[in-house]
C-alpha cells in the first residue's frame, strides 16, 4: 500500500496533533521539575545548532563549503569573545561579504 503526498501530509498533521495532545495530558508536576526545564533548554539549543549547521554547510543535497562557513566561524569566535549580539551579526555578514568578494 502506497500513500499519496496528501495522505502523508495528513498523517504528519495527525501525528503532530497527537504529540501535542499527549504533551497537554502529562502531569503538571512533571513539567515543573528542574530536570524537565534542563531537558527542554538542551533540546532547544541542540535544535538551533543543528539548523545552523545544516543551513551553513548544505546546499540542497550537497555539501557546500563556501563563505557561509567562514561567516559562521567568525561569528562563533565573536561569541566566544563575548561580543554583543549585534556586533556578532555584523562581523558574520562582513566576513561572508569579504569571502564572497575574494572568491
Amino acid at each position: 500500500m502506497t500513500l499519496s503526498l496528501w495522505q502523508w501530509i495528513l498523517l504528519a498533521c495527525a501525528l503532530a496533533f497527537v504529540t501535542k495532545l499527549l504533551g497537554y495530558s502529562l502531569p503538571e508536576r512533571w513539567m515543573r521539575s528542574p530536570r524537565m526545564a534542563q531537558v527542554a533548554a538542551s533540546l532547544t539549543v541542540a535544535l538551533l545548532a543543528a539548523l545552523t549547521v545544516m543551513n551553513t554547510v548544505a546546499s540542497g543535497t550537497q555539501l557546500a563549503l563556501d563563505a557561509r562557513l567562514g561567516a559562521l566561524l567568525v561569528a562563533a569566535i565573536a561569541l566566544w569573545l563575548r561580543a554583543p549580539f549585534l556586533l556578532v551579526v555584523v562581523l558574520g555578514a562582513a566576513a561572508s561579504a569579504l569571502l564572497r568578494w575574494l572568491a
